[in-house]
């Protein structure tokens, strides 16, 4: 994840003049603090990998603690908050790294995620459109992708639009496995196994199936009534993944 840091210093809330804060070394203390703190952030991204989160908290409040700017250790905090059901607290982390750097395209599309996440759909659309709209982002794919998705999990979806967006981000990415998969799902939501089917394709001929476009497949090829393809794509999920929910669904399906 690529994060832009604007430090912002107050000198009055560190009690310090001036003239000390320019001093070479206030500049080295302040920038070894900045090192210390990046490497606790990477620390506590290989703990949250390991699940071990509460070493991973530790490293990240330390990381807060050595630079209170540093948004990456902010984002990195929200996100393992949400992993760990607290997302009042995510939120909060979230909102102060976007208090340090609130143009951040990057922080601004993950903020949108976890308010999609939350079904807070409003609010995840606004940040979704200032990134779309910063023309400065260099993958505004992302943020289409996104968007759509959010419209297409939304307790009360909205597919048109959400096909809209997803259509935009392929259109400047058209390999973008997110937005495939997303295509493939709405596809089976709005009754269209031939767009399911198509996508499903596409991406598995850029990416290695996953259990839930390997379903979706399935799904779109016993609509279509294509017996061949779907046993063959059936044997491979339950070959390839036979303790997944999706591989659970469809030993469901075929016992009706």
């Amino acid at each position: 994840m690529k994060l832009y840091i604007r430090l912002v210093v107050v000198l009055l809330m560190l009690g310090l003049s001036a003239c000390a804060g320019n001093s070479v070394k206030d500049k080295q203390d302040a920038k070894q603090s900045r090192q210390a703190s990046m490497l606790n952030v990477q620390l506590a991204s290989g703990y949250i990998k390991r699940r071990q989160y509460d070493v991973a908290k530790e490293k990240l409040l330390k990381a807060i603690k050595q630079d209170d700017t540093n948004i990456v250790a902010y984002t990195t905090m929200a996100i393992l908050m949400d992993i760990v059901d607290e997302p009042d607290e995510a939120e909060a982390y979230y909102k102060t790294a976007l208090n340090i750097d609130s143009k951040n395209p990057e922080l601004q599309n993950n903020y949108g995620s976890f308010l999609c996440k939350h079904d807070k759909i409003p609010q995840a659309i606004a940040e979704f459109d200032k990134v779309i709209k910063n023309q400065f982002y260099e993958t505004p794919e992302k943020a289409y992708a996104n968007l759509g998705y959010c419209l297409l999990k939304a307790k009360k979806p909205d597919y048109k639009r959400a096909e809209k967006y997803l259509r935009e981000a392929l259109k400047i990415q058209p390999r973008l496995p997110s937005a495939l998969l997303s295509m493939a799902e709405l596809g089976i939501k709005t009754h269209r196994p031939l767009l399911a089917r198509a996508f499903t394709q596409r991406l598995h001929a850029i990416a290695r199936p996953t259990a839930k476009s390997l379903w979706l497949q399935i799904q779109a090829e016993n609509l279509l009534d294509d017996r061949k393809h779907f046993l063959q794509l059936s044997r491979q999920l339950l070959k390839q993944f036979p303790d997944s929910p999706e591989a659970e669904q469809l030993l469901k399906l075929t016992k009706k």
